[in-house]
């Protein structure tokens, strides 16, 4: 399970979004000794991810005034957001974002900086499970275990489909491999929530 880091909005200029002047700032971090081990923790989320595609590669499926908005907008908002409690909040400091996301849940009591965190979160890997041309079959692995665990593809496409359908709200549906059954599942969540949250899912 690989930490989630920071990186700088710095786009190719042919899909730069931001003036230059309000790009945010790199990500701060700091060295921090744990026994043995050395470890580099994130001490503040600094950076805005951009997207692993120019802004307009995902249409006609999502037009780039969609990805203008929500990723240049909102979700530079709930960048903003989080640094500002990160400033503010020594106890904070040492979190990477996935840590920072469970600890911030609080077993179901979410303390003031939970929600810009998880949304950081969930829009980082929003935009990483796209990509132009998308859309095809998975290999390998991947395929073997969904067939194992919805009987095909197909299976899984109507399930996964059917859920989104049916989320009230807003909210997110996920794949997750639960981590005691060793077995895929599609999950709903609503508003920011997401399975990291919950102890019996692998995060790989």
């Amino acid at each position: 399970m690989g930490s989630v880091t920071c990186n700088p909005l710095a786009p190719p200029s042919t899909h730069l979004l931001l003036n230059p002047s309000k790009i945010p700032k790199f990500c701060h971090s700091r060295r921090q000794l744990h026994g043995s081990q050395r470890a580099s923790k994130i001490i503040a989320y600094y950076g805005l991810k951009t997207p692993p595609y120019k802004l307009d590669a995902l249409e006609p499926y999502m037009s780039k005034r969609t990805l203008e908005v929500h990723w240049g907008e909102l979700h530079r908002g709930y960048v903003e957001g989080l640094n500002k409690h990160l400033a503010k909040d020594d106890v904070l400091y040492g979190y990477t974002l996935d840590e920072l996301v469970k600890v911030s849940y609080n077993s179901g009591n979410p303390l003031p900086v939970f929600n810009n965190a998880v949304q950081v979160w969930n829009h980082d890997f929003f935009w990483e499970s796209m990509q132009p041309g998308g859309g095809d079959i998975p290999k390998y692995g991947v395929l073997e275990q969904i067939e194992k665990d919805f009987g095909s593809f197909t299976n899984f496409k109507e399930k996964f489909i059917g859920a989104a359908l049916t989320l009230f709200g807003s909210g997110y549906v996920w794949l997750v491999l639960k981590r005691e059954e060793r077995r895929l599942a599609v999950v709903k969540t609503s508003n920011a929530i997401n399975p990291l949250v919950w102890n019996d899912i692998v995060r790989s």
